[in-house]
């Protein structure tokens, strides 16, 4: 469940969406994800709303059917989890059984900085949630003004790694959501005498491109993976040519249908 933001109706309302996944028939329906950042907005949500009990109630049941709830948490920085109204909405969350996961964009002005990075994700892990994706901001929107270049962007994510525990590492990124799927920035090297970045998908609009390694031509302004070109004398990226033929695709189909 996404956006806007699944959080901000009514316990009554949400229950209407998520209430019918445990009947029997919905058994294979396992994992139920929930994106949202009312923890930082309105963390009273979940303590004094006239209905936080239930919405609680309702994660509960879930859990208690078998179901693995996962509150999908969005912080921008540790301030975020620095009241303590929020670290109750944190516990009480916690201690329906529902587990708490960790994302954030990374952007500048805001927390393009590694020691914040390595703070928030500690905190996080302190406070029993599981730190889970930094992501490029999206190429969308402001993004001129919060962008960050995709090496300054690994840069960090590097430097905040190196400051946390094991436990805290469990966070990927840089990544991208962007049309063929989602993209990891995995880092910079050389290759051939080639400087570029090494690239994979942790998400593709074709599961066979899944965890596949791709360079692209080191690129010190790049912000999104549409600037990147592909390096070592390639013409083009291993999975342009199938993914321009799955949108010539679905571009028939639009037209057919209309």
């Amino acid at each position: 469940m996404t956006g806007g933001d699944p959080m901000v109706m009514k316990a009554k309302h949400l229950r209407q969406y998520l209430e019918g996944l445990m009947a029997p028939e919905l058994d294979h329906v396992q994992d139920i994800r929930i994106g949202t950042k009312s923890l930082t907005f309105w963390p009273y949500r979940f303590v004094t709303d006239p209905d936080a009990e239930d919405i609680l109630e309702l994660f509960r049941e879930l859990v208690a059917a078998g179901k693995h709830v996962a509150f999908m948490a969005h912080f921008n920085h540790w301030k975020e989890m620095d009241t303590p109204i929020c670290r109750e909405a944190i516990r009480r969350i916690r201690a329906t059984g529902a587990e708490i996961r960790t994302q954030a964009p990374l952007l500048r002005h805001i927390n393009d900085d590694a020691d914040q990075w390595a703070r928030m994700w500690t905190t996080q892990v302190r406070l029993g949630m599981i730190p889970y994706y930094m992501f490029v901001e999206r190429d969308t929107g402001a993004r001129h003004y919060f962008e960050v270049p995709l090496v300054r962007a690994w840069e960090i994510y590097r430097e905040a790694m190196k400051q946390v525990p094991g436990l805290a590492r469990t966070a990927r990124g840089p990544s991208m959501s962007a049309d063929p799927g989602k993209v990891e920035i995995q880092g910079v090297t050389e290759i051939q005498g080639e400087k570029v970045f090494v690239l994979r998908f942790i998400q593709g609009r074709d599961s066979d491109w899944v965890q596949r390694p791709f360079f692209a031509k080191y690129d010190e302004a790049a912000t999104w993976l549409n600037h990147l070109k592909p390096a070592l004398g390639e013409e083009e990226f291993f999975f342009e040519a199938e993914f321009a033929a799955m949108k010539d695709d679905k571009q028939a189909l639009i037209m057919k249908a209309s």
